[in-house]
């Protein structure tokens, strides 16, 4: 027989407690105190709980007050409600973090030595294992101190395992290595267990032994900071590593691009269900592209006069109508960039502002006095805070460094930038810090010049852009799907080269949308487009028309030279630093208008754009733009699947637009 692998143990957390109940009045509130582990078995991932041989006795259990730095006693009395109060005081904790780590162990009494197999045989039924391929569902819950509940897929329920002296969201981060957790639509403290594709995932590490292929699995470990790094180059490398080389100029099969992304890139889950090659049956007739015209940057003297005697701010659609024609003076920046973000309100006063102001400072340096204050002893017993900051420091250290405000050893500017990335992490400490918020926060720290409105303006920017930087990257694939659609409907011919070109998912255009072009343009003009697009003029989305602007202006290059799947990934490549942001707000602004003036838009655009689709007029003047909230669904049907554009579409407003194989 063969020898077994000795089982590699992946995480093991001691002092995981089961709140045991029986019948013996003496017993009640007996704490069964354990041990965790999640093990690696030949293959297999295996949960298994374990208890010590004591348990722990609540009333010589302390923890620490949220709003006191002292330690009190909890001691339960189950038929005295008179000490509600200390219960309540406990249960206050508002995370296991404020837990102090002083769990005293107090042995029973038996009379005469009696008992002690009796407590051996009540801990021992307590121990429980599973692999992760029979989890159903883990429910997490917070009351003072986390505690979980697994629930198998035979609809066995486990005792639920409290966290008293932390620990819990490292176990969470290593389940999340395990298996795939997906937030459950009905309960979000429960989630939805799936395993992982183990036999295409070795399939594809063996396909790429080369070195060469080092990148993709970077990305499939860290899909953020390898796309940051050259998403383009990772994406040609994903294709030519399942394209044989006699079949290299055969088209591959719709599902297996399917399958392959979708596994190494979690949340993209790309449409199997329906084949390449789909066409307009009912042509939309757009009509011609109006000329527009652009203006000057508002200067300081005109954004005084949007002002009353009080500081607020009048007539604030013009004033926003008048920042999307043309931009701002820097000099009006800092004070306008707050509005536009949402720091401040549009109706508030200068006194108000102010008084808002101080709120702030007061409760930004509280956060910040949060990570400043952990010891190194603190910091080697939190993993995420200490990745977090290593991720931190490495790219405040290569962000914008050729811009004066950044260059050069011991710049504050740099130092401003990673305290101000490290308090965010502990405003939003779920989602922390990924790859690509320092080039976020970098313009907006240039225009503020000020520590706490800079991070509240990024805050408000990275509220928008959430969803962006989230493991399930749903933002991402929701963009990169309206995109499709819309560079179907303005230029079928396009697209349909670029399909037939194995380019249709668009992925070329993932790092233009995750950080709002802030790579593909030069500095001043980042600031000009993000101003621009906060006034969320001349439409929603507007950045997705930015793109198709982009498209178009290399739509003719592209397809003359018959550039194919890494040429054309090359070629967009190669366009960062190249860019007229003059010229792309000029035909991005004369595409909304070309849309807006079609009568017969298919919903999808319409919701996508926030146009009424029973509201349209054949022209618009300046005074017409604005957000129009997208129409609910009332005689149409629509079916949209995460594939590059997989839409179709039925309607009875007295118009048919569909795509169709």
């Amino acid at each position: 027989m063969a020898a077994t692998t000795p089982p590699k143990v992946l995480f093991e957390h001691e002092g995981v407690f089961v709140h045991s109940s029986t019948d013996d009045v003496d017993d009640q509130d007996l704490l069964i105190s354990g041990f965790l582990r999640v093990l690696d078995k030949d293959g297999e991932s295996v949960v298994e709980y374990k208890p010590l041989e004591e348990s722990v006795d609540p009333s010589n259990m302390l923890c620490a007050c949220k709003d006191s730095s002292s330690v009190v006693e909890w001691t339960q009395f189950p038929t005295d409600r008179s000490h509600d109060h200390t219960v309540d005081q406990q249960q206050s904790c508002e995370t296991e973090w404020d837990m102090v780590n002083t769990v005293s162990f107090k042995r029973k009494p038996h009379a005469n030595g009696e008992g002690t197999s009796h407590h051996t045989h009540e801990k021992n039924r307590w121990a429980f294992a599973f692999t992760t391929a029979d989890l159903r569902t883990v429910t997490l819950k917070t009351e003072g101190w986390t505690h979980l509940v697994f629930c198998l897929k035979d609809d066995t329920t486990l005792p639920a395992i409290h966290f008293h002296q932390g620990g819990s969201q490292e176990f969470m981060d290593c389940l999340r290595r395990c298996v795939h957790l997906t937030e459950s639509p009905r309960d979000k403290t429960t989630y939805l267990v799936s395993c992982h594709n183990k036999a295409l995932s070795q399939s594809f590490e063996n396909l790429l032994d080369d070195t060469n292929y080092g990148l993709v699995q970077k990305l499939k470990k860290d899909p953020y900071t390898t796309t940051l790094g050259g998403f383009s180059k990772v994406t040609n490398y994903i294709f030519d590593a399942f394209r044989a080389p006699e079949l290299e100029q055969r088209e591959r099969p719709e599902e297996e691009v399917a399958e392959i992304l979708g596994e190494i890139i979690p949340g993209l889950e790309i449409s199997q269900l329906e084949e390449p090659g789909f066409e307009v049956i009912t042509r939309v007739d757009l009509g011609s592209r109006p000329e527009v015209q652009r203006g000057d940057p508002l200067t300081l003297e005109e954004w005084l006069k949007y002002q009353d005697q009080e500081g607020r701010v009048r007539k604030v659609s013009q004033l926003k109508e008048r920042i999307f024609k043309g931009g701002l003076c820097h000099v009006v920046r800092r004070e306008a960039w707050k509005f536009l973000l949402g720091y401040y309100p549009w109706n508030s006063t200068l006194e108000e502002r102010k008084s808002l102001q101080r709120r702030k400072t007061d409760e930004y340096f509280r956060m910040k006095l949060q990570w400043k204050s952990v010891s190194e002893e603190q910091e080697r017993r939190n993993s995420r805070l200490r990745d977090y900051k290593s991720l931190i420091e490495k790219d405040v250290n290569r962000t914008d460094r050729t811009n004066k405000f950044y260059e050069g050893l011991e710049n504050p500017g740099l130092i401003l930038l990673h305290d101000i990335l490290m308090t965010y992490c502990m405003y939003d400490f779920d989602l922390g810090y990924v790859q690509g918020m320092s080039d976020l926060l970098s313009p907006i720290l240039y225009v503020m010049e000020n520590e706490v409105d800079a991070f509240w303006c990024f805050v408000n920017f990275m509220d928008e852009l959430h969803e962006n930087f989230e493991e399930k990257m749903q933002g991402m694939r929701t963009q990169l799907v309206q995109l499709s659609t819309l560079l179907r409907l303005l230029d079928l011919a396009f697209w349909n080269y670029l399909e037939a070109q194995d380019s249709g998912y668009l992925y070329f255009c993932f790092r233009w949308l995750l950080i709002r072009f802030k790579r593909e343009l030069h500095f001043q003009d980042v600031l000009r487009l993000w101003e621009v697009m906060w006034t969320g003029l001349p439409c929603q989305n507007f950045h997705l028309l930015v793109c198709c602007a982009i498209l178009d202006s290399e739509k003719q290059k592209i397809m003359d030279r018959h550039y194919g799947f890494n040429e054309i990934l090359k070629h967009i490549n190669e366009l960062s630093m190249k860019l007229d942001i003059e010229e792309i707000l000029h035909k991005s602004e004369a595409i909304c208008l070309q849309i807006k003036n079609c009568k017969d838009l298919p919903s999808s655009v319409s919701e996508t754009l926030g146009l009424k689709v029973d509201c349209i007029k054949p022209t618009l003047e300046l005074s017409d733009y604005g957000i129009l909230t997208p129409p609910l669904h009332t005689s149409g049907e629509l079916v949209v699947s995460s594939g590059p554009g997989r839409l179709s579409e039925t309607s009875s407003n007295g118009y048919k637009v569909a795509f169709i194989s």
